[in-house]
């Protein structure tokens, strides 16, 4: 006889004080690694509890809808790389000036510096044509996915590996590269390796590029503010 959900509710409370601070050490020192990758392979069974952090993200209507392709050939990721630079270099041109010039002495990748490179993906005819909890939003899939790429950075942060998001492409160049169906949503490029040194604060407000907001300015109690009574 099948259990009845409550008769699987398990114990839940609050962790212990050693573990409530390893979660948020993992929070507060994840950085977007660009240019610290290690040379050395990532074991497997590394790679593979790194993928298992991922695919314990929540997804509505439990659809888990997406896939990840581990891409470690040096000649697809330098035909990745030959897409970022010239996306890169379009991008560059968007920016006047200064900024342009401080865009230009960023680096922005480590696709050929890192030794793994993760193409996540998101699948939105996986739960079928109508979705629990989709319904309404029809981009809760792409925002599932991108809880699971959150939970495989902080799973990687706690093992001493380092993440870049790798997002200046055109997404017909990778998914001709990869192969990948057209109903399949490119969600995310990941660099992944181990580091040994990562910035103390996020690298683009360490390089004058843009500095952290004051949390208390965006956060509001029951409405916006001077959104007027209607």
């Amino acid at each position: 006889m099948r259990a009845e959900p409550c008769d699987l509710l398990v114990g839940a409370g609050a962790f212990s004080s050693e573990d409530k601070a390893a979660v948020y050490h993992a929070i507060e020192t994840r950085r977007d690694v660009r240019d610290q990758f290690l040379p050395d392979p990532l074991p497997d069974d590394l790679v593979g509890r790194l993928l298992h952090a991922a695919h314990s993200a929540p997804s509505v209507g439990f659809m888990q809808p997406w896939n990840f392709l581990l891409v470690r050939s040096e000649a697809t990721r330098r035909a990745v790389h030959a897409a970022f630079l010239k996306a890169n270099a379009e991008a560059a041109a968007m920016f006047d000036g200064e900024r342009q010039t401080q865009y230009r002495a960023l680096k922005l990748e480590g696709i050929l510096k890192a030794p793994l490179s993760i193409c996540v993906t998101c699948d939105s005819t996986r739960g079928g044509t109508v979705v629990l909890g989709r319904t309404h939003n029809p981009r809760m899939d792409v925002y599932s996915t991108v809880c699971a790429v959150q939970n495989l950075w902080l799973a990687a942060r706690a093992e001493g590996v380092g993440v870049g998001w790798v997002s200046i492409f055109h997404d017909a160049d990778i998914r001709n590269i990869l192969g990948i169906p057209e109903h399949v949503e490119i969600v995310a490029w990941l660099c992944v390796g181990l580091v040994d040194r990562l910035y103390a604060e996020p690298e683009l407000a360490v390089k004058g590029w843009r500095q952290r907001l004051p949390l208390e300015d965006l956060v509001f109690e029951e409405r916006w503010p001077d959104a007027g009574v209607s």
